[in-house]
């Protein structure tokens, strides 16, 4: 009776082998066709990773200057109010749960000059606004020389001077003894402010006290703008109810802005870094797949006389396919490991030079090898099926 043979099976360990050993035999081969793929997927994972790092830093940027920044102020309206804002609008504001900080900054009726000798027409287009003292917190201002008013200074003819303004006025430093004529009287300059990002008119103002511009210019301090930081995940119902918290009586005759431009940058980043990533990781799947296919074809024409002699030592067609897959998930696998690598080096030299902090997915890095090994499979699967469908005779007699 004749004996059923058991069907022979490569265990693992022998297909790790098998397949290494084209790898072996060809270093220079395989770390070229290795090196395609590890550029491929280091492109990917550095895009991913660059984005994610530079839209990170964009995005704090973006909330920085005032994605969550809304500006009130009177409007024209339909109604019969006196077109401007109460006096208590900043503290009705306030209340509002959401709302993290509010100044108010209302312009005053006056003029600023070098001194008291030059012809009053020659105000250089610098206004007077009266600030509170939160105006540096809410707007994120910096000083570029001096001090910001404070709670005495304040009460006290001084003024600080936007950047635009300080310029006109040919004032470089501060030195404390600086006088200006501002509203028919002697004013200290105390500061000279950095560039506003968020609000430019106060790069051209002199900015004095509530309480200075109360007692000396004769001013009443209603608020022309009231300015608000939110909390971010709240900035749309904030908004829908800042007209009506500034103005009760008459919501209609309150215009209330939000930095539309931030918000489109910030929808904008998203889209291009997603296209871009996108993009990039079609091209770098298409040169590891083109890459790999290529070496392994040549492959399996060079190793004619291999193939045939393992097929007639007993290797069954199956076992020829899968020390080629094999080997050309081995090439994949390596080049996807090393350009994961590359990729996140890559990406963390270069946040570090432009001081972002190094942030890549963890998709990135997973996905990068999948994507690695799924080109490899895809790349493979031919030359393993050619080289499974020759005959043990056809092999060794073209070899």
């Amino acid at each position: 009776m004749a004996t059923m043979l058991t069907p022979s099976r490569l265990h693992s360990a022998d297909v790790a082998r098998t397949a290494g050993v084209g790898l072996r035999t060809r270093k220079l081969r395989a770390a070229l066709s290795a090196l395609g793929i590890m550029i491929g997927i280091a492109a990917m994972v550095g895009v991913l990773g660059l984005s994610e790092s530079s839209k990170s830093d964009l995005l704090a940027q973006l909330d920085k200057l005032g994605t969550n920044l809304l500006t009130v102020q009177a409007g024209g309206g339909i109604g019969l109010g006196s077109g401007q804002l109460p006096a208590e609008a900043a503290e009705m504001v306030a209340r509002i749960g959401p709302v993290e900080q509010t100044t108010t900054v209302s312009e005053v009726d006056a003029n600023v000059y070098k001194n008291d000798l030059v012809p009053l027409g020659q105000t250089g287009g610098i206004t007077v606004q009266a600030v509170d003292l939160n105006l540096m917190d809410t707007l994120a201002g910096s000083l570029d020389d001096g001090v910001f008013l404070n709670e005495a200074s304040a009460a006290y003819p001084t003024t600080v001077l936007g950047s635009v303004a300080a310029e006109r006025l040919g004032i470089a430093e501060v030195t404390g003894t600086q006088l200006v004529w501002l509203g028919d009287q002697w004013f200290t300059v105390v500061g000279v402010l950095d560039q506003f990002d968020l609000n430019p008119d106060l790069d051209r103002a002199a900015l004095v006290g509530m309480v200075a511009a109360e007692t000396y210019l004769d001013h009443d301090n209603v608020p022309t703008s009231v300015l608000v930081r939110a909390d971010p995940d709240f900035v749309d119902d904030v908004m829908n109810v800042l007209a009506a918290t500034a103005n009760p009586e008459n919501p209609e005759e309150v215009e209330v802005a939000r930095p539309t431009d931030a918000l489109e940058a910030r929808e904008a980043a998203d889209d291009a870094f997603t296209a871009l990533f996108l993009g990039l990781g079609g091209v770098a799947l298409l040169v590891g797949g083109v890459g790999i296919a290529n070496v392994m074809v040549i492959s399996v024409l060079e190793r004619r006389s291999e193939i045939g002699l393992r097929r007639a030592l007993g290797a069954t067609k199956r076992h020829v396919a899968v020390q080629f897959l094999g080997e050309a998930l081995l090439l994949a696998a390596i080049g996807g490991v090393g350009g994961v690598l590359l990729g996140y080096g890559v990406t963390t030299g270069y946040a570090s030079l432009r001081g972002w902090s190094t942030l890549v997915p963890p998709i990135a890095i997973a996905g990068g090898i999948a994507a690695a090994l799924l080109i490899g499979a895809i790349a493979g699967l031919y030359p393993a099926v050619r080289a499974a469908r020759m005959s043990p005779t056809e092999a060794l007699r073209s070899s």
